[in-house]
């Protein structure tokens, strides 16, 4: 036996050596067992008495791939590439596809980025049933950097690995084999068994000894493949999935491995990419979510959550209703009438109906998903629920009986959650005994799609709640982030100045269109003002109320959404908001409205001398989104949020702020926190207290400290 770090190698009697990497939890490549791993493919390939070897994970899972501490690494000293590790050609042509001995990969739980990259330089791969292959590293802002983007497309084919790179989705190992990416399915038991007696049928002639990097068949016409990648190139235009696609080209028009140096290349340039750091920061900052002190890391252990119910069947209800049963979860959906609980049950069904259109539910799958949902007019069918999710209209009086009801009929543990956006946790519970197991649970709508959930804990949720919510959210594949009791809690909170900045730069003239241009080609996926017109005047006009009544020294009060409803427009309501919306076209602007806007300017009378300012599209930028940086470092001050991280995926997954800045507080501290200030105070000074600088902020930009974007 010789063990290299967290590598492995045990030669049998039948002459094959079994290299096992070790790196709970995911086995994932660090710098150290890359190198132990060439150590012992050398080792193996040199000793007479090995014959093949087989190539395995510990602990039922294969590999993870790279550990993304590598790639934070080569961030922190200013990009040394040096720091990556040569394992493409070093390791994965040299050693494992060219190493005169052939590899098996056994492949159980995942093979995941490098980890499917090292099992598809093997001879042959034999998995375990149900195992994910994957190459997901164009979420991380990069491409396949140990062949991925060439031995992909000659097992599977152009079409299906351009799919697979471009969605980042895993298939299963069924699948797999159905693709030809995997020779063989056996239980976990016969894997190793399997796996070694094929690598000695190679060995013996009585199966192929395949080098995947030379095999053309399933790439098909040169022609053909190179219309598919085309195809795609219209469909994605983000710069790193191109890069993707030319990578993949050069391999099919000069050769596998010419296609490797260009990946090895491309790979190298992508890690020193802003897009690269900020989805890396992302990723590391969803998993920091979970980690909450004095909760989290105190020994509690999370109790099950089996059975839920949710009282309140209107959208938010049913949408909290289908993300439940399409996790599995019991739901009972309590309403106040036989019409509106038959009306609640039928949306569960339309929103399930969705996922079947999408082709992420199959009919059969979704009458078992459907049989979850139990309908009820009775508080005493919440009896045995583990957790209620009260779902109603933001009415105190209404919330408050809602709770002492289920306090009567609801046990001891069961755990009170309210989806309210703007009311106190505190006063939704005043008039229980429970204040213990009352929290929030704020999710987006649409429930069922949105991925962001608010846990809000007040000062009195125990945090075994706390605990038993956060792997809830999980379960529901959801990203949690733990948040204090406080107006529009941290995601409305922080993007309140969101929803005025844009009418702000209406009344001091700036033309609405170019502000909703210059924030969409941002990568916001609608510009504030259509946002506006989609979610409804109302809803914005609440927003903005709560705001002003919470922090009336900041707020900036427009009366141009009031103007619109005078008007006749009501948005995508009645088809003409600040655009017009006809079925079956896209909106389109309507010029109309800037005699509206020109009035409000009239009866605001903030613009210099009653004359439009004149702007850069970067100061349209600024102008709306420093504010929400403003108010984020007020968040961050009062300990609404743990770290200031939990913002960026609050902005990330709560308002769909880019992806690739990492999130509003990565950006933040991208530009520099001395300048975010210089420019609101000048702002301030020339406008009003919207743009007034937190002291948080001044603080930071006095010290010249970053906001702590980074978690």
């Amino acid at each position: 036996m010789t063990k290299k770090g967290s590598i492995n190698m045990e030669i049998g009697n039948d002459g094959v050596a079994v290299i096992t990497m070790i790196n709970p939890p995911v086995n994932a490549l660090t710098l150290s067992a890359i190198e132990d791993l060439k150590r012992c493919y050398q080792e193996a390939i040199d000793c007479d008495n090995v014959k093949a070897i087989v190539l395995s994970g510990a602990d039922g899972r294969f590999c993870g791939g790279l550990d993304i501490s590598v790639v934070e690494n080569v961030h922190k000293h200013a990009g040394d590439i040096s720091l990556l590790p040569d394992a493409s050609i070093g390791l994965v042509v040299n050693k494992i596809e060219n190493g005169k001995k052939p590899s098996v990969a056994a492949i159980q739980g995942f093979a995941l980025g490098g980890g499917l990259e090292l099992a598809m330089g093997c001879s042959a791969r034999i998995a375990t049933p149900k195992s994910d292959l994957g190459l997901p590293e164009l979420k991380l802002g990069v491409i396949p950097g140990c062949g991925g983007t060439q031995r992909l497309p000659r097992l599977v084919g152009t079409s299906k690995a351009v799919d697979m790179l471009m969605s980042s989705k895993t298939i299963t190992s069924e699948e797999g084999k159905e693709l030809g990416l995997i020779d063989a399915i056996v239980s976990s038991e016969e894997l190793l068994t399997v796996a070694r007696c094929w690598a000695l049928d190679i060995v013996e002639g009585r199966q192929p000894n395949c080098n995947s990097l030379q095999q053309t068949d399933k790439l098909g016409p040169k022609d053909e493949s190179l219309e598919i990648l085309k195809s795609a190139r219209q469909r994605h235009t983000v710069p790193h999935y191109r890069a993707c696609l030319d990578v993949i080209e050069e391999g099919i028009v000069s050769g596998g491995y010419s296609g490797l140096l260009k990946e090895d290349k491309v790979f190298k340039e992508l890690v020193l990419s802003n897009t690269a750091k900020g989805l890396l920061h992302v990723f590391l900052s969803e998993r920091a979510t979970s980690k909450v002190p004095g909760v989290t890391d105190i020994g509690l252990n999370p109790r099950r959550i089996e059975k839920v119910a949710v009282v309140g069947g209107g959208l938010m209800g049913s949408g909290i209703a289908t993300a439940l049963v399409i996790s599995n979860i019991n739901v009972v959906l309590k309403e106040i009438n036989h019409e509106y609980l038959s009306k609640a049950l039928k949306s569960v069904e339309a929103n399930l109906q969705g996922f079947v259109t999408r082709g992420k539910l199959n009919q059969d799958k979704m009458k078992k998903t459907l049989s979850l949902l139990k309908g009820t007019l009775d508080y005493e069918d919440l009896k045995d629920a583990d957790m209620v999710i009260e779902a109603v209209n933001e009415n105190v009086s209404l919330k408050q009986s809602i709770f002492e009801d289920i306090e009567k009929v609801c046990t001891s543990e069961c755990i009170f959650a309210s989806n309210t956006s703007t009311i106190s946790l505190d006063v939704i519970g005043k008039r229980t005994s429970s204040q213990d197991r009352i929290l929030g649970i704020h999710l987006f709508s649409p429930a069922h799609l949105m991925p962001l959930v608010e846990i809000v804990r007040t000062e009195n949720t125990s945090p075994q709640v706390i605990v038993d919510v956060i792997k809830f959210t999980k379960i529901l594949k959801k990203v949690p982030i733990v948040v204090k009791n406080c107006t529009g809690f941290a995601v409305n909170r922080s993007f309140f100045p969101y929803m005025q900045g844009p009418d702000l730069l209406a009344n001091l003239g700036v033309d609405i269109f170019r502000i909703d241009r210059v924030i969409t080609e941002f990568g916001m996926r609608l510009g504030p003002f259509q946002l506006q017109d989609l979610s409804g005047y109302g809803i914005f006009l609440a927003g903005v109320k709560e705001f002003v009544a919470a922090f009336p020294d900041r707020a900036f009060q427009s009366p141009l959404v009031q103007l619109m409803v005078e008007n006749g427009r009501e948005g995508k309501k009645n088809g003409k908001g600040y655009y017009t919306y006809n079925k079956g076209s896209k909106p389109e602007a309507d010029h109309s409205v800037i005699q509206i806007v020109e009035e409000s300017m009239r009866l605001t009378n903030i613009a210099p001398a009653g004359k439009p300012i004149s702007v850069t599209d970067e100061e349209i930028l600024e102008m709306i989104f420093f504010p929400v940086v403003n108010e984020a470092c007020r968040v961050i001050e009062e300990g609404i949020v743990v770290r200031a991280s939990d913002i960026d995926i609050a902005s990330v997954h709560g308002f769909k702020f880019p992806s690739e800045t990492g999130g509003i507080m990565f950006w933040a501290d991208t530009i520099g926190c001395e300048y975010i200030y210089s420019k609101l105070k000048s702002w301030y000074e020339a406008y009003g207290d919207f743009f007034k600088p937190s002291t948080f902020l001044e603080q930071k930009a006095a010290k010249g400290l970053l906001l702590g974007g980074s978690c």
